[in-house]
């Protein structure tokens, strides 16, 4: 469970650098690496998302269902 833990907190660290380029320069990494609106770049998009939905909901569990 633990290395579904660090792959988690990277893809979240991705998408937060992601945003950051988008927000300081705009430019999308995600974009500028697979093409923009491109299967890939969707891709990568979703797991981002999907590893965010699982930190939200990571977040509102206790320290007991964190641990399972």
């Amino acid at each position: 469970m633990r290395a579904l833990n660090t792959t988690k907190l990277v893809l979240l660290i991705v998408g937060g650098l992601n945003w950051g380029l988008v927000g300081f320069f705009n430019y999308n990494l995600v974009d500028g690496l697979f093409g923009a609106g491109s299967v890939l770049a969707r891709v990568v998009y979703a797991i981002v998302g999907l590893a965010a939905v699982w930190g939200l909901v990571a977040l509102f569990m206790g320290p007991d269902e964190k641990e399972a």
